[in-house]
């Protein structure tokens, strides 16, 4: 028996000058041709409203990251990096978690992570990450905002555009956007 899939997402994160920002789409996509949602919010505020998370991947698997990521920022008194750390090393090495099918953005007002069940804890040197079926298509157009001369887009307004463009093309990602924003 063929194993359906749901696919999509695209989430989107920059952190800049004090501020963090993470967006994503709203489509949920099941198997390869079918749209089952189109409003699902896959960016949070986690500990305190003073961390932002994304995900891509299952639903189910991306809830069970967003609570054992939770419980290592209350274990590490908000300390993203150790937090992230702390969580990559548990999903790795845990029998049941190692089957969890997703990916987290992550960030505060200095860092932002990309981390994995494989063990990777990434914080980009340009402080852009993405993740999802259109991760790369918004990245893309995130840098090429960022490189333009007018340096002074809003952050939250680079996010939107990006994750607009990524919409325009991606067929598992859509326009119905949630946005955080710290700082």
């Amino acid at each position: 028996m063929e194993r359906i899939e749901f696919h999509g997402t695209t989430i989107l994160g920059i952190v800049r000058n004090g501020q963090a920002v993470i967006g994503g789409d709203g489509q949920v996509t099941f198997g390869q041709n079918t749209v089952m949602k189109h409003t699902a919010t896959k960016v949070r505020r986690l500990y305190h409203s003073q961390v932002l998370a994304g995900f891509a991947g299952s639903v189910a698997d991306a809830l069970t990251l967003f609570e054992l990521f939770e419980g290592k920022l209350e274990e590490h008194h908000g300390n993203l990096q150790r937090a992230a750390v702390a969580l990559s090393r548990q999903w790795r090495t845990d029998r049941m978690l190692g089957k969890l099918e997703a990916l987290l953005l992550v960030a505060d007002t200095e860092h932002l992570f990309i981390v994995s069940g494989t063990g990777e804890v990434i914080e980009p040197d340009d402080y852009i990450a993405a993740i999802g079926s259109g991760g790369s298509y918004a990245l893309a157009a995130a840098r090429a905002f960022s490189s333009l001369e007018d340096q002074n887009m809003p952050i939250r307004d680079l996010v939107k555009r990006s994750l607009d463009i990524a919409a325009d093309i991606c067929i598992y990602t859509n326009h119905h956007l949630t946005i955080e924003t710290l700082g």
